[in-house]
């Protein structure tokens, strides 16, 4: 009888993949909790013998300083006198009767052991997928419920959720599967292996595979935009000079990418070369487009591009997938417009210039003209740039550009001056008109624009100084200024 615990410990670990020691421990430890139906309070340990199979239990009794449980702990003194080599820690074992396993206990017994070996199972399974997180594996469908794939492994099971499908992509029993391994989770339930191929790495693995240019090193991918099951566009660079990326990736005749396409049945993708010219980059992403101008701007990371109206389409692409893409891949918000709607908005952007530098740098329109067309879009641009730049501006000399650089500097600051006033009087509006019951932040600024900044001014003002404020009717003006009246302490 023994010697079948020992064949079932042995069959267990076979099955389950798991060491044989831990299932005879969890064994162990199984009839050590059973036996507490029989021992009461008891601390029992149990010992199963590797060779025979021999179960030994013992009643642990700890050596202590202070006896608190007179059952399981022995005083120093007490245990020194049976060994006097005893100390505060050590365990005696003094052997007790085996128990018979009746339903109940062989029932908890079962429940032990089935609970060891899942959390046996759960840190193999981390411990042999956690370090292939990234890898492409492959396995059989095991079965297929609401649109979840379960993926048989051989030593675990794998899931892949219905968003890590490629759209009309569908999988029957006994199929094989490849997916990319993007995450290993251990759950209470069990170790949980996630599979996409919907992930951008699905296709940076896939690559890795076919072109050993990027293998060793000599070609590398950048950056990857994904529809998945539609289109996705990657971003390369070569580092060798003797060697094409981007024909590298395509391989002879092709047979590359389309080993690629082939496995994501049917994807178009997109090979560019990547640039640390952000204009370069975009026109490169937005392929197969053909780009007339592109405008950036660092500040807001946008791009204006302005294409031709037959290629207005193309650029943006069905559903604006190309653009989406392309502005995913740079990391640029990318905005598209034709010629003619480039050309406008430049236009309007010049007049709207030209006029504010004839308005406060007090010059003619020819000159301030001029000055857009030499790259001075904005005050600031007159106000700091060097004085030997603007030199240069045909018709210009140092004494001009040295004027016109305080006149740009004095329009600042007079804006800066105006900005700061208002200011002021918004935060003295908040502790007077802002506590008045009828007013919000329309009014608000209405008031603000008729000269109206703190509740004083609204208590001393009239209907009729009011009541060709747009947006303020006199019903309104004359609960106002009641009220202002009141919070002013005009009636106490």
């Amino acid at each position: 009888m023994n010697n079948e615990m020992l064949q079932v410990a042995d069959a267990v670990a076979r099955e389950k993949s798991v060491d044989k020691e831990l299932v005879v421990s969890a064994m162990e430890q199984a009839l050590s909790t059973a036996a507490r139906r029989t021992y009461g309070t008891k601390h029992i340990k149990t010992r199963i013998d590797r060779h025979s199979g021999d179960i030994n239990m013992f009643h642990v009794v700890t050596v202590v300083e202070e006896v608190e449980d007179e059952e399981n702990e022995i005083s120093l003194q007490d245990a020194q006198e049976r060994n006097e080599d005893h100390i505060v820690g050590t365990e005696l074992l003094e052997p007790v009767e085996a128990i018979s396993l009746g339903r109940i206990a062989a029932q908890t017994a079962k429940q032990v052991i089935n609970q060891k070996i899942r959390e046996a199972e759960r840190e193999r399974v981390v411990a042999e997928f956690e370090p292939r997180v990234g890898e492409i594996i492959s396995g059989i469908v095991k079965r297929v419920e609401g649109g979840n794939v379960f993926v048989d492994l051989g030593r675990a099971e794998a899931i892949m959720c219905r968003d890590d499908l490629l759209p009309r992509e569908s999988y029957r029993q006994g199929d094989r599967v490849r997916g990319y391994l993007r995450e290993v989770s251990n759950q209470g339930r069990g170790a949980m292996v996630y599979l996409s191929r919907s992930d951008v790495g699905m296709i940076q693995r896939l690559f890795e595979q076919e072109v050993p240019e990027i293998q060793d090193g000599t070609v590398e991918i950048q950056a990857i935009a994904r529809d998945p099951g539609s289109r996705a566009k990657i971003a390369i660079v070569g580092y060798d000079s003797g060697i094409d990326p981007i024909g590298a990736c395509v391989g002879m005749r092709g047979a590359r990418v389309q080993a690629v396409v082939n496995e994501l049945h049917g994807e178009k993708i997109d090979i560019i070369e990547w640039s640390a010219d952000p204009a370069a980059f975009v026109v490169n992403a937005l392929a197969p487009a053909a780009i007339e101008r592109v405008t950036v701007d660092e500040e807001k990371e946008s791009i204006e591009v302005a294409v031709n109206e037959d290629q207005l389409a193309i650029a943006i692409g069905r559903y604006g997938q190309n653009v989406r893409l392309a502005s995913e891949l740079t990391g640029w918000n990318i905005e598209i417009m034709s010629s003619s709607e480039e050309k406008e908005k430049r236009e309007g952007e010049s007049k709207e210039a030209v006029e504010i530098f004839c308005e406060k740098l007090d010059i003619d329109q020819s000159m301030a003209s001029l000055l857009y067309e030499e790259g001075f879009v904005t005050l600031d641009d007159v106000a700091y740039c060097a004085i030997e730049e603007m030199a240069t501006v045909e018709g210009f000399d140092a004494e001009l550009a040295s004027e016109l650089q305080r006149r740009g500097r004095d329009a600042l600051l007079g804006q800066a001056l105006v900005a700061t006033q208002e200011e002021d009087q918004v935060a003295e509006l908040d502790t007077t008109l802002i506590a008045l019951n009828d007013v919000d932040d329309a009014i608000v600024s209405t008031l603000i624009e008729a000269g109206v900044a703190t509740a004083e001014d609204l208590a001393d003002a009239a209907v009729d100084d009011l009541i060709d404020v747009e947006g303020l009717s006199r019903e309104l003006i004359e609960t106002l200024i009641i009220q202002a009246r009141e919070a002013c302490g005009w009636f106490d």
